[in-house]
């Protein structure tokens, strides 16, 4: 397994035209290979803890 590169929030600056100026960072290309099984396994479990929030959320609204 590899190790997590940073945590917790990072902080977003904006140009004085209110765009973010992280989005001219961002680059076009990523280098994920889609048809690895660990890249599916990684997917559900995000999916799933994503799941879990939105129902966490749902209920705490109610």
């Amino acid at each position: 397994m590899s190790e997590r590169q940073g945590s917790g929030a990072t902080a977003v600056s904006k140009t004085s035209g209110g765009q973010d100026a992280s989005k001219t960072d961002v680059p076009e290309d990523f280098d994920i290979d889609m048809e690895n099984p660990e890249t599916e396994k990684a997917a559900v479990a995000i999916q799933s803890q994503f799941r879990k929030f939105q129902k966490k959320k749902q209920v705490e609204k109610s």
